[in-house]
């Protein structure tokens, strides 16, 4: 009698024993599957926070910047493919805040496909500009900004000088701009610009280059009547 009644007692027993583990089971198997979740979460998180190396560069940073920029990138030559051949320039490092904005400009790739714009033959060629909406849209990315002028460092607007305009908006200091640079193809120079617009290069090789395109047919406007393209501007050692 005594037999029959601990039997099922102990059978009671052993199925309590057994639900605990299949519990401390489940509670494990959760525990792994919430970490795993956790984990990827936080990876495709991390993957969708992509930072920028670069400002958006207005008047009121701008100068700062390329003074800083300027302590750190010392290249001052650079190479110019363009329809008609390859120009190679020089920078000079005393136009620091010029040279600094060609040489950020151009790893930043803007020049690529630009044009030459405006040419006026026994005077200058003048590129950097498009009316390819696509260089506006990389206008934009880079910022909007202007230089000051920094013509008192003995530079003159020779044959071959690379110089800077000034904006088109009109302004009485001249304040040049920053996405845009003429070359000088008049033999003699253009004195008369010394005082107005910066000189911060000159042409090393390919003035060729340059009186051809200086020699194409354009439009009332100076616009060459068939597109003159910067196909890539690169900075050489």
């Amino acid at each position: 009698m005594k037999f029959k009644l601990i039997l099922p007692m102990i059978l009671g027993i052993g199925l309590l024993l057994l639900n605990c583990e299949d519990k401390q089971t489940s509670k494990k198997t959760n525990t792994s599957v919430v970490k795993d979740s956790i984990d990827t979460a936080s990876k495709i998180k991390f993957k969708k926070e992509p930072t920028t190396e670069y400002p958006l560069l207005t008047d009121a940073n701008a100068m700062e910047f390329f003074l800083e920029y300027d302590k750190i990138h010392k290249e001052n030559k650079a190479r110019i493919t363009t329809d008609f051949g390859i120009i190679e320039i020089q920078l000079y490092d005393k136009t620091k805040f010029h040279r600094a904005n060609f040489v950020y400009l151009t790893k930043r790739n803007y020049f690529d496909n630009t044009q030459f714009y405006r040419v006026v033959k026994n005077f200058v060629i003048q590129g950097g500009s498009s009316d390819d909406y696509n260089i506006a849209k990389r206008r934009q990315k880079i910022g909007k900004y202007l230089l000051l002028p920094d013509t008192k460092r003995g530079y003159t607007h020779k044959r071959g000088a690379i110089s800077m305009p000034s904006s088109e908006i009109e302004n009485a200091y001249k304040l040049a701009s920053p996405f845009q640079f003429f070359i000088i193809q008049r033999e003699g120079g253009a004195a008369y610009l010394d005082k107005d617009y910066t000189v911060f290069g000159e042409v090393t090789s390919g003035m060729d280059v340059v009186d051809k395109i200086a020699n194409v047919k354009t439009d009332e406007g100076d616009w060459p009547l068939n597109n003159v393209y910067i196909r890539k501007v690169e900075l050489i050692d």
